[in-house]
């Protein structure tokens, strides 16, 4: 194991790299990709090592893209469609959900095609700002990474570009420049198993994307006031890793689920319910859950701050389990 100290984005770059080394059928298609190396700098560099038949600027077609992916997967590539933001995926619904999500099901066929788009709320209005993690976890068929540190960032795109089923893969908007440690070329991450970034006694707090590092945040301001909360990141919300919950609900009794996205159908309440159903008897508070309000994305900076859950909703709702704090009627 080796490991050196890398954005986000460099680090999902590297993992892209080796794996393009590792594998001829592995390559990129998408748009700004071969000069600019992506809006986000997610492959910079590789359009020069790698070539333009293997970092491929393609029309702005997300539709064309993905059906291209999944044609190419269904031939025996590994295709990575990267729409620089995954608000673009909208225009590609079909190829995504109708075809890369069902075709392994109906034909018993691999699909290793990777979509990819940085998510998750930034200063941009609404138009740019969708949360669609649950969409896709909701559809049977895809898996759904959601990375939010630079070495599962890159863990995660390796084990992608290895597996066999399609794969949605989120990186948060502000987190591309995120530096932190990334693994070395045998450093896989698998999906379906969350990590305890932090361990503790009084309080479960999970998180995924920019809110489990919010959490973590949270669980540190929260150690002064004597609360000691255990952090759980679930790296990828499908496959979702609930025996890791589990196991920490029943040592701490407590449970806080956070997520950006709004409370309705999102995946902090899919966690909160599945929780409720194999622990209930272990639950020494109802679980609180931390999410948006459900109105669109604003782009005043004041709404926006409004809207969007931050690391003091987390320390809020670790005080209201504790019976520290009363509730804050919050709309869902």
């Amino acid at each position: 194991m080796s490991s050196r100290t890398l954005t986000l984005s460099q680090a999902f770059a590297e993992g892209v790299a080796e794996e393009m080394e590792r594998d001829p059928a592995v390559f990129v298609v998408g748009t700004d990709l071969f000069i600019r190396g992506g809006h986000w700098a997610q492959v910079k560099g590789l359009g020069e090592k790698f070539g333009r038949e293997r970092i491929r600027d393609a029309p702005i077609s997300e539709a064309a893209m993905v059906a291209s992916g999944v044609g190419a997967a269904l031939n025996g590539m590994r295709p990575i469609v990267d729409l620089n933001f995954i608000d673009f995926v909208f225009g590609a619904i079909d190829e995504v959900v109708n075809q890369a999500a069902k075709i392994r099901y109906m034909w018993d066929v691999p699909v290793p095609v990777v979509i990819r788009g940085t998510a998750g709320v930034a200063f941009g209005a609404a138009q740019h700002n969708n949360q669609v993690e649950a969409w896709f976890a909701h559809m049977p068929g895809l898996f759904v990474a959601t990375p939010s540190t630079p070495w599962d960032a890159k863990g995660l795109i390796k084990s992608a570009l290895r597996g066999s089923d399609p794969v949605v893969f989120l990186m948060h908007k502000m987190q591309t420049g995120l530096r932190g440690e990334a693994g070395g070329p045998d450093d896989l991450v698998p999906y379906g198993r969350a990590a305890v970034r932090r361990g503790g006694a009084d309080v479960t707090i999970v998180g995924y994307s920019i809110m489990a590092t919010k959490a973590l945040e949270a669980a540190r301001r929260l150690e002064a006031e004597g609360i000691d909360a255990e952090v759980i990141d679930l790296r990828t919300v499908f496959p979702l890793d609930l025996e890791t919950v589990v196991a920490s609900v029943r040592k701490t009794g407590r449970l806080v689920v956070a997520g950006e996205s709004t409370r309705i159908g999102g995946i902090a309440s899919e966690v909160a319910a599945a929780i409720q159903e194999a622990c209930f008897d272990d639950l020494d508070a109802p679980i609180e859950r931390v999410g948006a309000l459900h109105v669109p994305i604003p782009h005043s900076p004041a709404l926006f701050k409004a809207l969007i859950p931050d690391v003091a909703d987390v320390e809020r709702a670790a005080r209201t389990v504790l019976y520290r704090e009363q509730p804050t009627e919050v709309p869902a």
